[in-house]
């Protein structure tokens, strides 16, 4: 089931729209690595991580894993492990999925730039728990963790990411 997000910042999912921060640079058809625009396009959810250290595993329709300490995404665009989860330490460059604040709780893994992988054109692409004053993203769709949580145990298995 596919969920549509518009460039306002919402989210409209099953006749409900839910509030949503986008990237700082809205969205673009031609999304670059670091440009803090969130991908135009349908993005497949591939599957769902979540911090079982802090809650339950949340309900969804796709693939479900915990995170670990260890576990990484590769943003290092001279890598060959670029836009893939890694193992932690890395000397590519990187972001921490086991992070101090609750962004990461629940991420949505987004096919963007992975079937195949291209250098340059985005990485960790992500559906996550959105800052309390839904501060733009660099990139990624957050939500509230209820509203995240709703859409999931309600079937969502694709975004729609419109340009207007």
């Amino acid at each position: 089931m596919q969920a549509i997000v518009r460039p306002s910042g919402h989210l409209l999912f099953r006749d409900r729209v839910f509030r949503a921060a986008i990237g700082a640079r809205g969205v673009l058809v031609h999304k670059e690595e670091g440009d803090e625009a969130t991908p135009a396009g349908v993005l497949p959810l591939r599957r769902v991580l979540y911090r079982a250290d802090r809650m339950p595993p949340p309900r969804c329709a796709v693939p479900l894993e915990p995170i670990a300490k260890d576990d990484g995404w590769c943003d290092d665009i001279s890598s060959r492990q670029y836009n893939k989860m890694i193992r932690l330490p890395s000397d590519d460059r990187h972001e921490e999925l086991w992070r101090t604040d609750n962004l990461y709780d629940v991420i949505g893994v987004l096919g963007w730039n992975d079937r195949p992988v291209e250098k340059n054109r985005g990485s960790a692409i992500f559906l996550h728990v959105a800052r309390p004053d839904y501060a733009p993203t660099q990139g990624c769709v957050a939500l509230a963790l209820p509203d995240l949580l709703t859409v999931l145990a309600a079937g969502v298995t694709s975004l729609l990411v419109a340009t207007h």
